[in-house]
C-alpha cells in the first residue's frame, strides 16, 4: 500500500509539471479509524471511517497554491490537477513562496521508529469490545457511580510523499487509545467527573484496561467534596498529566510565523525562564507519538535543543516564513517535545512543600501568545505540611507564562507517557491563585 501511495504522489507531481507547474509537492494518504464505546455496560457506539486523499502544493511562475481531493481516479485526478495549475496562475505572485530547498532532504536516518503495529491494524470487534469491557468492569457498580463510559479508538495512517525537486518518502503509523469517563454522586447536586485516556503506536505501550479504570476512578474521587480554595500567592505543584499543557503554551509562539507576524513573546526577549527547564524536540524517539523521519515539507528530522540555560535556543522555522525572516528552515512544527526530568517524583515533591496547591488538571482558560499573559481554571488539592488536605476546584491561576517559568523551582522524574509532550511534574514558586 505504501508503494502504491508513493506512486500516486509521483504521478500527481508529473501531471502537475506536465500541466505547466514549475514545482509541485504531493502527498497521497489513506487512513482508517474505528471507535467502540460501552456506556453503563451496554454497547453505545460503533464507528468506522476509512478515507483516502491527495494534497498538492503548486508553484507556477512565482505563484503558489495548495489543493486537495478525495477522488484519486486517474482521469478525474488529471482534470483536477490541470484546473489547479490554471487557478494558481491567476493568483498574485509571492516571491517568498518557494519549494523547500532539496539540500534539506538529505541525510534522512534509516531507522525503524516502531510506529506501525500489525496487531493493532488487525484488531477484531471482539478484541475492541474486550478493551472496553475490561475498563467497565473496574467502574460499574462502584459506590457513588452514576454513569460510566469506556471506549477504544484505533486506526492506521499511511502516506506517500513526492516532490518535483527530488523528495520521495513514505510514512506509516498505527495507534490504539483506550479511555474511560465516570460521573459520581457527591453532596447535593454535585456530580464530579473523572477521565483517563492512554495510548500508543504499538500494543506493548498501551496501558491495561484495569489501569485506566483505576486511574479514572481515582481522578473522580479526588474531586469529591471539592470547594473553592482561598485566594493567595503560593507554591504550585503540577501533576505530570497537566504540566505538558503549560509547556505547549510556552512553546506555541516559538515559531517563525508568530515571530514574523509580531505575535510572539519570544521575539525580542529570548531569555527569562528558569535554567531548570531544558526542552528538546526529538523526532527520532522509537515509538514516540510525534516521531517522524521527515516533516510535512520533507525536511529531514533531527534532534533540536529548544530551551536551555534559561533561553530559547531554536525556533520552529518553515520554508515560507524562514525566507521572509532570512532564517534557515528546520521544520515548522513540533514532534516529540521532551522536558529533561529531575530526580524526585510527584510524591516527593509534594512532601517538600509546606504550603501550596497541587494542580491535577485545567478547567479551561486562555493564554496570549503575544504577551504571555494567561488565566486558567484549576482543580486539585491544597498542600499543607507536605500532605494533601482539602480538594479544591473552580480556582483560577493567573500570571505570565515567562514569569511563571522563571519561577520554576524543580522538575520531577515522572514524564507523562501518553502524549507527544513528555513532561514531568513541576513545582513553581509564588503563583497567584484566586478562589473564595
Amino acid at each position: 500500500m505504501l508503494e502504491k501511495l508513493l506512486n500516486r504522489a509521483e504521478m500527481a507531481v508529473d501531471l502537475a509539471t506536465g500541466a505547466g507547474a514549475n514545482e509541485a509537492f504531493a502527498t497521497a494518504t489513506t487512513q482508517r479509524e474505528t471507535e467502540f464505546s460501552v456506556r453503563d455496560g451496554q454497547l453505545e457506539k460503533v464507528k468506522e471511517a476509512t478515507s483516502q486523499g491527495l494534497s498538492l502544493k503548486l508553484w507556477v511562475d512565482g505563484r503558489y497554491s495548495s489543493h486537495s481531493t478525495n477522488d484519486l481516479r486517474s482521469e478525474q485526478l488529471q482534470a483536477f490537477i490541470a484546473e489547479a495549475v490554471v487557478l494558481t496562475n491567476a493568483l498574485q505572485p509571492d516571491a517568498d513562496r518557494v519549494i523547500t530547498d532539496p539540500a534539506l532532504f538529505a541525510g534522512r536516518p534509516k531507522i525503524d521508529l516502531a510506529l506501525h503495529d500489525a496487531t493493532i491494524a488487525a484488531l477484531t470487534r471482539e478484541e475492541r469490545l474486550a478493551l472496553c469491557e475490561g475498563q467497565n468492569a473496574g467502574l460499574a457498580g462502584k459506590d457513588q457511580v452514576i454513569s460510566a463510559t469506556s471506549s477504544s479508538s484505533d486506526g492506521y495512517a499511511l502516506k506517500g510523499v513526492a516532490s518535483s525537486n527530488g523528495f520521495s518518502g513514505t510514512h506509516s503509523a498505527t495507534w490504539l487509545w483506550i479511555g474511560s469517563e465516570v460521573t459520581l454522586q457527591d453532596e447535593g447536586d454535585k456530580r464530579p467527573e473523572g477521565w483517563m485516556w492512554g495510548g500508543a503506536s504499538t500494543m506493548d505501550r498501551v496501558p491495561t484496561p484495569e489501569a485506566v479504570a483505576e486511574e479514572t476512578m481515582k481522578r473522580a474521587r479526588d474531586r469529591l467534596g471539592a470547594k473553592k480554595g482561598p485566594s493567595k500567592k503560593t507554591t504550585m505543584v503540577v501533576h505530570p498529566s497537566a504540566s505538558g499543557s503549560l509547556v505547549r503554551r510556552l512553546l506555541q509562539p516559538a515559531d517563525a510565523r508568530a515571530a514574523y507576524q509580531g505575535r510572539s513573546f519570544w521575539k525580542d526577549a529570548p531569555g527569562g525562564v528558569s535554567d531548570k527547564l531544558t526542552v528538546t524536540d526529538e523526532p527520532l524517539l522509537v515509538g514516540g507519538l510525534g516521531s517522524r523521519l521527515f516533516d510535512d515539507e520533507g525536511i529531514t528530522a533531527a534532534r533540536r535543543e529548544i530551551l536551555s540555560g534559561g533561553e530559547l535556543r531554536t525556533w520552529y522555522i518553515d520554508t515560507y516564513y524562514g525566507k521572509k525572516l532570512g532564517w534557515t528552515p528546520n521544520g515548522g512544527s513540533t514532534s516529540n517535545v521532551v522536558v529533561a526530568p529531575g530526580t524526585r517524583d510527584l510524591d516527593a515533591l509534594i512532601g517538600s512543600v509546606s504550603d501550596g496547591v497541587l494542580v491535577l488538571g485545567w478547567l479551561g482558560g486562555n493564554a496570549d501568545p503575544t504577551t504571555g499573559d494567561f488565566s486558567f481554571g484549576t482543580h486539585g488539592f491544597l498542600i499543607e505540611g507536605g500532605q494533601l488536605t482539602s480538594p479544591v476546584s473552580e480556582m483560577n491561576v493567573t500570571g505570565n507564562l515567562k514569569t511563571l517559568f522563571a519561577s520554576l523551582a524543580e522538575v520531577g522524574s515522572d514524564p507523562w507517557p501518553y502524549s507527544s509532550t513528555l513532561s514531568p511534574s513541576m513545582v513553581f514558586e509564588g503563583v497567584d491563585f484566586s478562589g473564595a
